[in-house]
């Protein structure tokens, strides 16, 4: 069950779309949650890449916080289309963000 908010992921994708220009914003942010939400965010863009399946959600959060050797935010910086595999991890999870894009557009 996803247990950081919706919100968060959503800011998360914006700021990575901004590139460069959000790099130490968006390290910032990653930086702040807790570890929790660093595994939830880390399952999440996982499950959009199709490492995991949704159904393996649980799973997925368990192997972010067992294998986190790297700081989240540098390992998820460095994940080529963070944005777009975050977008797809939440579709996946069934988790609907309309309203939250509406606060970034």
């Amino acid at each position: 069950m996803l247990e950081i908010s919706p919100q968060k992921v959503v800011h998360v994708i914006y700021l990575a779309r901004e590139g460069s220009v959000g790099d130490a914003e968006l390290h910032a942010f990653i930086d702040a949650l807790n570890d929790d939400e660093k595994a939830q965010l880390t399952a999440v863009a996982w499950i959009g890449r199709g490492a995991f399946e949704p159904e393996d959600f649980e799973e997925a959060v368990a192997t972010a916080a067992a294998e986190a050797t790297t700081p989240t935010a540098d390992y998820l910086m460095g994940m080529p289309h963070l944005a777009e595999n975050l977008e797809a991890g939440l579709d996946a999870l069934g988790v609907d963000v309309t309203g939250e894009e509406e606060d970034f557009l």
